[in-house]
Protein backbone atom coordinates (compact mmCIF):
# COMPACT_ATOMS: atom_id res chain seq x y z
CA UNK A 1 0.00 0.00 0.00
CA UNK A 2 2.81 2.40 0.84
CA UNK A 3 4.46 1.76 -2.52
CA UNK A 4 1.28 2.59 -4.44
CA UNK A 5 0.99 5.91 -2.60
CA UNK A 6 4.60 6.70 -3.50
CA UNK A 7 3.89 6.03 -7.19
CA UNK A 8 0.84 8.28 -7.10
CA UNK A 9 2.76 11.13 -5.45
CA UNK A 10 5.63 10.68 -7.91
CA UNK A 11 3.19 10.79 -10.84
CA UNK A 12 1.57 13.99 -9.57
CA UNK A 13 4.96 15.65 -9.08
CA UNK A 14 6.06 14.58 -12.57
CA UNK A 15 2.94 16.10 -14.13
CA UNK A 16 3.36 19.38 -12.26
CA UNK A 17 7.06 19.62 -13.08
CA UNK A 18 6.50 18.68 -16.70
CA UNK A 19 3.79 21.31 -17.08
CA UNK A 20 6.05 24.02 -15.69
CA UNK A 21 8.93 23.00 -17.93
CA UNK A 22 6.67 22.87 -20.98
CA UNK A 23 5.38 26.37 -20.20
CA UNK A 24 8.92 27.75 -20.05
CA UNK A 25 10.01 25.98 -23.22
CA UNK A 26 7.07 27.44 -25.15
CA UNK A 27 6.79 30.92 -23.61
CA UNK A 28 10.41 32.08 -23.80
CA UNK A 29 10.81 31.64 -27.59
CA UNK A 30 7.30 33.09 -28.10
CA UNK A 31 8.22 36.28 -26.24
CA UNK A 32 11.49 36.62 -28.17
CA UNK A 33 9.71 36.16 -31.51
CA UNK A 34 7.00 38.65 -30.48
CA UNK A 35 9.62 41.27 -29.55
CA UNK A 36 11.47 40.80 -32.86
CA UNK A 37 8.16 41.12 -34.73
CA UNK A 38 7.34 44.39 -32.94
CA UNK A 39 10.85 45.69 -33.66
CA UNK A 40 10.49 44.99 -37.39
CA UNK A 41 6.87 46.14 -37.82
CA UNK A 42 6.60 49.12 -35.44
CA UNK A 43 10.20 50.05 -34.69
CA UNK A 44 9.86 49.55 -30.93
CA UNK A 45 12.95 48.77 -28.88
CA UNK A 46 13.38 45.10 -28.07
CA UNK A 47 13.70 45.95 -24.36
CA UNK A 48 10.28 47.72 -24.25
Amino acid sequence: MNQIFSYIVFGIMAIIGGGTSLFLVISLPAVIIWKIYRKIKYGYKITD
